[in-house]
């Protein structure tokens, strides 16, 4: 398997990819290509990777920058997308894994995800009252400083998120 950064020929393909990792999932809308897609267009897709195994891709991580007043530097983790065949492998850790590191050597100051507390943590996100989600439980939103972290607050999101 090969992880790299997607190229515009990749497109098609990730927006196939994760239409199909989130068809029928409980805590999804529908809308993760569409976020793909327009973080893409509004030049917010900082960091976006793909898995590749024999020629095709069967795997997508999307970095964008969030708002944070205490702290800039700060990116989101997500849509993450593994083919319904591929799930289970290892291969949505390692494009995580991969992104997070590729954060650290660019100089973030940390990444912040929305999702299952029992995946997200083994990658060493944990809740931090310091980071806030309004809206929504706040087990479910993780934060993961690369240094120390200072400050508190909202963390907001592209508007490709559909947040207000």
């Amino acid at each position: 398997m090969i992880l790299r950064p997607e190229t515009q020929a990749d497109q098609a393909a990730i927006r196939a990819l994760t239409a199909a990792a989130f068809d029928g999932h409980p805590h999804s809308d529908g809308s993760e290509p569409r976020i793909i897609d327009a973080l893409r267009d509004a030049g917010a897709l900082a960091l976006s990777l793909v898995a590749e195994l024999d020629g095709r891709i069967v795997g997508h991580a999307a970095f964008s920058p969030v708002e944070w007043s205490a702290q800039p530097g700060w990116f989101g983790l997500g849509p993450v997308s593994v083919a319904p065949a591929h799930q289970g492998q290892g291969i949505g850790g390692r494009l995580i894994e991969t992104g997070l590191g590729d954060l650290r050597r660019n100089g973030a100051r940390g990444c912040v995800v929305l999702g299952d507390p029992a995946y997200y943590t083994r990658f060493g996100f944990a809740q931090d009252p310091r980071l806030t989600y309004p809206g929504l439980p706040p087990e479910y939103f993780m934060a993961l400083g690369f240094g120390p972290i200072t400050g508190t607050g909202p963390v907001r999101y592209d508007p490709a998120f559909g947040q207000a």
